[in-house]
């Protein structure tokens, strides 16, 4: 049974959340190149469904900075093919919900730092870029060269209404007292005084325009080119990796703040039944926004339908306030939106660059200019790609080999010739990163020995490049009249054993201690002896 207090909080928390989010699904909307409506259902739509069926109670998703972008240029890469759009949106639905059902969800933690913070920091520098045109009243951009480019040649154009209007939001956005941005937000202030401001004094100035009163048309998002299927599918990807990214960072967020752990799984299948179904209304897809969750839990949110009655109040909004809306200068979510770019920005980075290593540092700046010069997409990758050949590399540095001679002390009636027998003991990981070394140390082992201890009770992981490599080894000091023994712990026998399709383990002395290895070794000599 539903407590009448809790049900209290959850319909105020909505409530407050809509108020901050209609300004910026709006914003949304018009920078995406989709229309204002297209960033109301994107709230309505994605913020109902993932709330009804997400693992964060708490959390409110709806369009966001870096999901924007990226339907910012899937709509630039399919000019007047809004088909295709839907499409890329559908598809990007689906990979999340596979996402979910493989449980790809506990992954996003293991993302380097200096990745996400370069990419939420290009995000952020492309958000404001972008409204550079809408800023001055002229004429937006999808791209940030040709946006740049242009920038001189725009303030020869600009309109000074646009700008007035435009600084207002501004200072309204940042110089607002917290004591009243935590009644009323500030986006909401900026977006009420200025519109009425510039409806008064008769500001000439681009406005959103009309925005269709009633629900709308259902749409099935199954025409497309088949030609330009391998852009629909990069641009999905894009999508259902950035929303994944974005709502797990966000998740961990309300984790924080309501003192409980989410269900990242169930959360990424919520947010692709939201974004899939929001490509059936024609609406830009989202996901879990930080500043709606942290507004809706103060507020005093603490469950699922807090989202949902933020959803429908959204929805009321769209139905009877429309003519309202269509009213709103484009330089005033302009104003918004370089606001929202700012506090995307990642401070907590900048403000210790000049103290963090070199490497982290290369890293971040490697993934911040490729997110806002290249593609997104390939930042994200290059980031992690370069992260992960640096971690590998400590990783190996840290593996130690080394050859030594067998000690007559191991066993008190052991009698053999030390220069015949070797081991090689490693101690850390024998992975892909590693195994080359093994094949070098192999190589140094002098002619005149019979036998190879090859030491691994101290190693905590091999991998199947490193398998192959040891039977390569095994083989190599074969061909020298060399034996082999192996010392494994019994999982790692297990696995070699299991992957041994060319019976070289079968056929390999493989014993759990060095005393067995010693009796193997005495036992062979005593048979030569013999």
């Amino acid at each position: 049974m539903i407590k009448i207090n809790s049900l209290k909080n959850d319909f105020f928390g909505g409530v407050t959340a809509a108020v901050v989010a209609l300004p910026l699904a709006l914003a949304f909307g018009v920078a995406s190149g989709a229309g204002p409506t297209a960033g109301l259902y994107g709230a309505i739509v994605l913020g109902f469904f993932a709330s009804l069926f997400g693992g964060v109670p708490t959390q409110i998703s709806g369009p966001t900075g870096p999901m924007t972008v990226v339907t910012a240029t899937a709509i630039v890469a399919f000019p007047d093919d809004f088909q295709s759009v839907i499409s890329v949106i559908f598809l990007a639905g689906l990979i999340q919900i596979s996402f979910g059902i493989i449980k790809i969800g506990k992954w996003v933690k293991y993302i380097p730092y200096p990745v996400i913070s370069g990419f939420m920091s290009g995000i952020g520098i492309i958000i404001i870029i972008l409204q550079i045109n809408p800023f001055l009243g002229v004429e937006s951009k999808g791209s940030i060269i040709e946006t740049l480019i242009a920038v001189p040649k725009n303030f020869a154009i600009t309109n000074m209404d646009s700008i007035i209007l435009a600084s207002i939001t501004l200072v309204i956005m940042f110089f607002t007292p917290k004591k009243i941005s935590k009644i009323i937000p500030s986006a909401l202030i900026a977006l009420v005084i200025v519109t009425l401001l510039s409806f008064y004094l008769n500001f000439e100035v681009p406005t959103i325009g009309q925005i269709p009163m009633g629900l709308p048309e259902i749409t099935i998002p199954t025409k497309f080119n088949i030609l330009q299927l391998n852009t629909i599918i990069t641009l999905a990807i894009t999508l259902a990796l950035l929303g994944s990214i974005d709502t797990l960072l966000t998740s961990l967020v309300a984790d924080s703040m309501t003192k409980t752990n989410h269900k990242p799984n169930k959360e990424l299948i919520a947010q692709g039944i939201g974004n899939a179904l929001c490509s059936f209304v024609g609406a830009i897809p989202g996901a879990g926004a930080t500043m709606r969750t942290v507004i809706n839990i103060k507020s005093g949110g603490e469950s699922r339908l807090s989202g949902m009655i933020h959803s429908v109040t959204l929805l009321l909004i769209v139905l009877f306030f429309a003519p309202l809306a269509s009213k709103i200068p484009l330089s005033v979510l302009a104003g918004v939106l370089i606001k929202v770019g700012f506090d995307i920005l990642d401070y907590k980075f900048l403000k210790i660059m000049n103290r963090i290593p070199k490497v982290d540092l290369l890293i971040m700046l490697t993934v911040f200019f490729l997110t806002i010069f290249v593609d997104l997409i390939m930042a994200v990758g290059a980031g992690i790609t370069f992260a992960s050949i640096i971690a590998i590399y400590k990783v190996s540095k840290r593996t130690r080999m080394q050859t030594k001679n067998m000690s007559k002390k191991i066993k008190f009636d052991i009698s053999i010739d030390n220069k015949e027998t070797q081991i090689l003991e490693i101690d850390g990981s024998l992975f892909f990163g590693t195994a080359s070394i093994l094949d070098r140390k192999i190589d140094k082992i002098r002619p005149q020995t019979k036998f190879v201890i090859l030491d691994c009770l101290k190693v905590h992981f091999i991998d199947l490049s490193a398998i192959f490599i040891i039977e390569e080894e095994i083989n190599k000091l074969k061909a020298k009249d060399i034996q082999t023994i192996l010392i494994l712990k019994h999982y790692q026998k297990r696995k070699l054993l299991k992957l041994d399709v060319n019976d070289i383990f079968k056929n390999t002395v493989i014993v759990s201690n060095i005393d067995s290895a010693v009796n193997t070794i005495q036992h062979n000599e005593y048979n030569e002896n013999k």
